[in-house]
């Protein structure tokens, strides 16, 4: 009898599951209309501002050019409806959470937009140019002749850009972590020497192969780590006193 009820159960939270995966579908199918009619304009714009403006963009394929249009017309409709598929996961995951614990979680979703966003931002304004600049002087070094194919520029940018818009989620998710009560800031700093090495291994991986450019990635990485070790602190001082309320009622 409890492996029936189980297995409804299970079957339940795969049927609300598959339900939110569609509900997402439909809106990022939805917003793919408005990434086709902004696509070839967000491709203008990035042809004319650096470092994009500083040389030919090539096809080296039939397929490259409508590759490109659909993959940031695609892009764009993600980046839309990502608040929707936030909620849709704070949606499935609340059936497990406490009621203070889905507030929290719902709480950080504009906060989780704001921080992707935001990473999205340092990668391509400032990480991405950089690392272009010092691969196009090295080629130039070489006395090579810079011919690059729009799929590989945009190959590129992306190995760069999308590493660090979800390392700028850390805080965010440190901040839910704590509130659940599955990371506190004593574990943190306990795992901080370790921490410190994989932001290192993932300076060195996105950024050029040269010290000054290792620091500029390096250096807001720690300080992301370091606001996130902050954060815990404040969240889990806060669950500190509500469960002690909760205990003297």
């Amino acid at each position: 009898m409890i492996r029936i009820e189980e297995t409804m159960t299970l079957l339940g939270h795969l049927t609300e599951l598959r339900r939110r995966i569609w509900k997402s579908l439909i809106v990022v199918l939805l917003s793919l209309g408005g990434g086709l009619y902004l696509s070839p304009k967000v491709l203008r714009y990035l042809k004319s501002v650096p470092p994009g403006s500083e040389m030919t963009w090539n096809v080296f394929s039939p397929w490259d050019g409508i590759r490109m249009y659909m993959s940031v017309a695609l892009a764009i409709a993600l980046a839309v409806s990502l608040p929707f598929i936030l909620y849709q996961l704070w949606g499935f995951v609340k059936q497990g959470l406490h009621p203070g614990e889905r507030t929290a979680a719902l709480r950080y979703v504009p906060y989780s937009v704001i921080c992707f966003f935001t990473g999205l931002a340092f990668g391509y304004f400032v990480v991405f140019p950089m690392s272009f600049s010092f691969t196009s002087k090295i080629t130039k070094s070489m006395e090579l002749v810079e011919t690059y194919g729009v799929a590989q520029y945009f190959g590129f940018m992306f190995n760069i850009v999308l590493p660090l818009a979800i390392a700028f989620e850390l805080p965010v998710i440190v901040m839910f972590l704590t509130k659940i009560g599955i990371l506190t800031p004593k574990a943190l700093h306990k795992m901080r020497r370790y921490a410190y090495l994989v932001l290192v291994i993932v300076a060195s991986l996105i950024s050029p192969p040269e010290l000054i450019s290792h620091l500029l990635v390096f250096v807001p990485l720690v300080v992301l780590y370091e606001i996130s070790v902050l954060l815990s602190r404040i969240v889990y001082g806060k669950r500190k006193v509500a469960l002690a309320e909760v205990s003297g009622a």
